[in-house]
């Protein structure tokens, strides 16, 4: 579908013969059109370096994907329906004598005002809904599939010296202090990963690496009385099958750049209690190296989406939040001395 057809569908289509009224929030990979009691996700037609959804086929097999992954920790998720368009009437779901358009993953709809990054924004999370968020991510990570594809250093030393594709950006955009930084950064990783491999390895052949969410961060959770965890990485296998502690250091990561750095810990040492990702000393510093990572990569996708905004106000809003991920990955950087 294009642009305008997900726009015209969300005004004017229906569902189950309820007018969906809705509006259409938009990622870089999805749309999704948000209606009184349900959500309605549809894949972009894309063919990027890491996902493809160019075809109708392809984006029919995500989209179960999605649902079958997501309905590991979630029942938010429904279904996966068809989308038509009938007599130049849009309709979602049901079995018409016409060709599909294209397919959507249908939820139910979350109250916004529950999501963490909301809650985080206006300081009203509560020590017991993170306690109870740490205690359900490590009840999800306990009986997750174990994955014992070997480590490779090379992939993730590239992953992190990627960054080096944004310092136009930066430079251009901050204080020379910014280029050093990253520059700093990537000697680094490159020489902590040299150092930590063999416990890297380790931690995949002691059952560590499993096949979790991929995704985990404020944005992505909602905080009922039971947490509900959402939108899981169904387009990469090797995105969602990672080591926990690199599942859990997004989250954390993202406590921190909110500055609740004491929810962090609060989640941290709870979730601790429950399962047993630290288990040697060198695995502090694996802990805080992942959340420089995910510091690092959350920096460079700012920077790309500053890059291409085609507004001044947003880009200057996308150029702040990378500098605020470099300022984080490099007080990360400076904390593994300590740790």
């Amino acid at each position: 579908m294009s642009d305008s057809e997900v726009r015209e569908l969300a005004l004017n289509g229906v569902y189950e013969n309820d007018p969906l009224s809705g509006t259409v929030e938009e990622t870089h990979i999805s749309w999704v059109i948000l209606t009184r009691r349900f959500a309605f996700k549809i894949k972009k037609p894309l063919k990027l370096s890491f996902l493809d959804f160019s075809t109708i086929e392809l984006r029919k097999g995500k989209c179960e994907r999605e649902l079958l992954l997501n309905r590991r920790f979630s029942d938010i998720y429904l279904s996966v329906s068809p989308i038509y368009l009938v007599g130049g009437k849009w309709i979602i779901g049901g079995d018409h004598r016409t060709a599909v358009v294209d397919y959507c993953v249908v939820m139910r709809r979350m109250a916004v005002s529950k999501r963490l990054d909301n809650l985080l924004r206006k300081d009203t999370v509560k020590v017991k809904a993170m306690e109870a968020l740490a205690s359900q991510v490590a009840f999800f990570h306990n009986k997750a599939e174990r994955i014992f594809i070997p480590f490779d250093i090379e992939k993730t030393r590239n992953t992190f010296k990627d960054i080096h594709t944004i310092v136009e950006v930066a430079s251009n955009n901050s204080k020379n202090q910014v280029r050093e930084i990253i520059k700093r950064s990537i000697d680094w990783s490159d020489t902590f990963l040299e150092k930590s491999r063999d416990r890297m390895q380790q931690r995949i052949d002691h059952g560590l690496r499993r096949d979790v969410h991929g995704d985990l961060h404020s944005a992505n959770i909602f905080l009922y009385t039971k947490p509900v965890l959402f939108d899981c990485i169904e387009f990469n296998d090797e995105f969602r099958q990672i080591d926990v502690l690199y599942e859990i250091a997004f989250l954390c990561m993202d406590l921190e750049r909110f500055h609740h750095k004491r929810l962090a810990e609060t989640f941290l040492n709870e979730y601790k209690k429950h399962f047993a990702a630290f288990q040697e000393r060198e695995d502090d510093f694996i802990f805080m190296y992942f959340k420089c990572l995910r510091a690092n990569i959350r920096a460079k996708v700012h920077a790309l989406q500053g890059k291409q905004s085609k507004s001044k106000a947003e880009a200057s809003f996308q150029i702040s939040a990378m500098r605020r991920y470099l300022v984080l990955m490099n007080e990360y950087m400076g904390a593994v001395a300590h740790v």
